[in-house]
């Protein structure tokens, strides 16, 4: 695909923000371009800095296994982060430097076109539904202009707690009901939370 060449040549020569001289590879994104499912994190950590690719480090590993729960893996779906850079210590990103990433964000998005966004995190979550939060959205499905959203916590997070990480292996176990629903109603305009909170 020519055009998202052109987005990743961007991405890799992007200098909208101070992340962009600090790094040592930007990350992208990866998986399947006709993938129904849409994964957008926080930001690249370590490994992903020095690998250039998403997702793998511990909680990239962690991911891997959630997907394999749902007879799914990194060929099925596209992964990508809000932020294309590593901050500094793996702190959080400024809001600077997710408006910075913002356009290239958007171009996956339309590029993929897929029929479900799923958020790991706080901050992909408010970067799609500003007035959304984790503790009244996660495991809910709203939608992101015509795109259905599912809220999950960040890996990570499950690496840091037991009980976070129950909630997520359990989040992740609705991802094949909702696709099965949307594939359903693919032809209906579904209007309201309330019917999209499908659990």
């Amino acid at each position: 695909m020519i055009e998202y060449k052109n987005l990743v040549e961007k991405i890799n020569n992007c200098t909208n923000c101070c992340l962009g001289y600090k790094r040592t590879k930007a990350v992208p994104g990866e998986g399947s371009f006709s993938s129904d499912i849409f994964l957008t994190g926080e930001a690249p950590g370590y490994y992903e800095d020095q690998s250039g690719k998403p997702f793998v480090g511990r909680a990239g590993q962690l991911l891997d296994k959630l997907l394999e729960s749902i007879n799914l893996s990194r060929k099925d779906v596209y992964i990508t982060n809000l932020l294309k850079c590593r901050p500094p210590n793996n702190r959080d990103p400024l809001p600077d430097e997710i408006n910075a990433c913002g356009d290239y964000l958007k171009e996956q998005l339309e590029m993929i076109s897929p029929k479900l966004i799923v958020t790991l995190g706080r901050y992909p979550l408010t970067r799609f539904l500003p007035n959304r939060t984790l503790a009244n959205s996660r495991g809910r499905l709203m939608k992101y202009k015509n795109i259905p959203l599912f809220s999950v916590y960040h890996p990570a997070a499950g690496l840091r707690n037991g009980n976070i990480m129950a909630i997520l292996k359990n989040d992740f176990t609705k991802i094949p009901e909702i696709m099965e629903r949307l594939n359903v109603a693919k032809n209906k305009d579904i209007q309201t939370d309330s019917q999209l909170n499908l659990f």
